[in-house]
């Protein structure tokens, strides 16, 4: 597991006075302004951070300090702002932080290895799991239900997926 975890990305910016589209990773967005300063990856700036809305797409609307332009806010586009573990709430069992995810073997019903995960996706409905098969090229997208992810093992590093029918 990492010692950070993403909670948050800068989206782009938004209007022309140096606001920024905040996408939240956090249970509740609103909650990212509360783990207190951004600062880039490369921790060179950082920036408080007061939100002040949500876009129509579910991003929020934030002003970071010292950013008063849209040239400024538009730079600043993908910047990460991640917390320590320690920082974080622990979860149910049933939940996982998508860093955790990220790198795990996939192992289908019957104990043959699918691949490995590569990313968590969400375009809004749910999780998706992209798995790299093994020996093949691209990707394959499975479903992060519990239908078609039915285990998690963290301590074992290791996925068991039944993927819907088609998908592999």
């Amino acid at each position: 597991m990492t010692e950070r975890v993403c909670i948050a990305a800068i989206a782009g910016a938004f209007g022309v006075r140096g606001a920024v589209r905040l996408k939240s990773f956090t249970a509740v967005p609103q909650d990212v302004a509360a783990y207190g300063a951004l600062e880039t990856e490369e921790a060179t700036l950082s920036f408080t951070v007061t939100l002040t809305g949500e876009t129509t797409k579910g991003a929020l609307v934030a002003r970071l300090t010292g950013v008063t332009s849209k040239e400024k806010a538009a730079a600043l586009r993908g910047e990460r702002r991640e917390e320590d573990r320690t920082r974080l709430p622990g979860l149910p069992d049933d939940e996982f932080y998508h860093a955790d995810l990220i790198g795990l073997d996939v192992f289908d019903t019957g104990g043959a290895r699918l691949g490995r995960v590569t990313s968590v996706l969400n375009h809004g409905a749910s999780d998706i799991l992209e798995v790299a098969p093994d020996g093949g090229p691209g990707t394959v997208l499975i479903p992060f239900t519990l239908e078609a992810v039915p285990n998690v093992d963290l301590t074992a590093r290791r996925i068991i997926a039944d993927p819907p029918e088609g998908t592999l």
